[in-house]
Order: C-alpha cells, then sequence, then structure tokens
C-alpha cells in the first residue's frame, strides 16, 4: 500500500468519486424521484435506501435492447420502455419507499402520458409486463428479492430471462396469495396469450 502524501490523495479523490451522497433519514419514493439525475451510475430505492446497481455487460444491453423491440412491435396500443423508475407502492406515500429499475416493462400509453405530462413516477399498478435479465451479479435479487417485490407490488406478470442459459425466459404470474406461481423454463420460440397475445423469439436476443 502507498502511504506517501501522493498515495493518500489519490485515495481521498477515489473515495470522493465514489461515496454516495448522504441522506438523513430514509427516503419516499416521491422525495427519491426529486432528486437530481445521476448519469454515471445506476440506482434503485430499497426501502428508503438508494442502492447502486451494477452497469449492465454489452450482452445484457443487446439482449433487453432486442426483447424490446420484439415487444414493441407487437404491442402497438402500449408503450415499452427500458431501464426506467417504477414506483412499487409497497407502503404509504409518506413512508420509505422501494423504487426498481426493471430491464425491460410495458405499460398502458395512459400510463405513459400521465409521467410524460405530470412527471413524478410510473407505479406497479401501470405495468402490465416487468422483464429482468438475469446477469452474474443479479441473479438472487432477480430471481428471489425482485420476484417477491413485483408479486407484493401486484404485478400481475413477471419474466426472467437467463442469456447464459440456452436463452431460457421462465414466466411468472400471480396466483393470488402464494405470489407467484413460475412456469417451467422455455427455450427457443415463447408463444403466450398472457399477459397478451405475444410470440418471442429467444435466439434472437443474441443473434
Amino acid at each position: 500500500m502507498d502511504n506517501s502524501p501522493a498515495g493518500s490523495d489519490l485515495r481521498a479523490t477515489l473515495l470522493s468519486m465514489t461515496a454516495l451522497p448522504e441522506y438523513a433519514r430514509p427516503l419516499t419514493s416521491a422525495e427519491y424521484a426529486a432528486l437530481p439525475e445521476d448519469i454515471d451510475a445506476r440506482f434503485e430505492l430499497q426501502e428508503g435506501n438508494r442502492v447502486m446497481s451494477p452497469s449492465p455487460v454489452p450482452r445484457h444491453q443487446l439482449g433487453h435492447f432486442r426483447l424490446a423491440a420484439q415487444l414493441d412491435a407487437q404491442l402497438p396500443g402500449h408503450v415499452v420502455l427500458q431501464e426506467v423508475d417504477i414506483d412499487l407502492e409497497l407502503v404509504p406515500p409518506d413512508q420509505p419507499g422501494t423504487v426498481r429499475v426493471p430491464d425491460v416493462v410495458v405499460v398502458p400509453r395512459e400510463a405513459f402520458q400521465r409521467v410524460d405530462e405530470h412527471g413524478g413516477l410510473l407505479r406497479a399498478s401501470d405495468v402490465s409486463l416487468a422483464v429482468e435479465i438475469l446477469s452474474r451479479g443479479s441473479v438472487r435479487t432477480d430471481s428471489r428479492i425482485k420476484h417477491e417485490e413485483y408479486a407484493d407490488a401486484g404485478i400481475g406478470h413477471y419474466w426472467m430471462i437467463d442469456l447464459l442459459d440456452g436463452p431460457s425466459l421462465v414466466a411468472c404470474h400471480l396466483a393470488g396469495a402464494f405470489g407467484y406461481r413460475d412456469d417451467e423454463p422455455v427455450r427457443g420460440t415463447v408463444v403466450t396469450r398472457a399477459p397478451f397475445p405475444l410470440r418471442i423469439d429467444l435466439d434472437a436476443l443474441l443473434a
């Protein structure tokens, strides 16, 4: 370890670059939405606390871009968005909130227009479909933590896509008090009627 004055200055500079802003208390979803945009990092809000998400690798980015393109071509009455803040509405508005950033979401056009015109965040109740592309650093978060949160938030359909295994897709749909019921993984071309009539070519996500 470099203990010279120059080394100390360098460590202090690096710390100042990577340290997160301090907040006196956990944030509500509205307070989080009002923060200045940080273009250098990806954040989510978990029970009032900002957590940093790793930047997606090129394979991950390509996968959700091509998935969004396939969805957009088949859903003219909806809006398909990538990496957008979603208020999960798990607590009353004055309580520490949880805001997640799914890789892809499908929302009604009216919900998009509401936020476009009046600001604020999209809500879990707006989301017809949420999708996470699994990566080595997010498997536990996406398959357990977000799986439970999205179900608690009432998002009716959640897809988990694993690009390293096939690729494959696990479709999850709400099953009452039991949370999500997960279908078996599928590969190749997925044909489904829920939440919409869709045909998804999984192999084309990386072709």
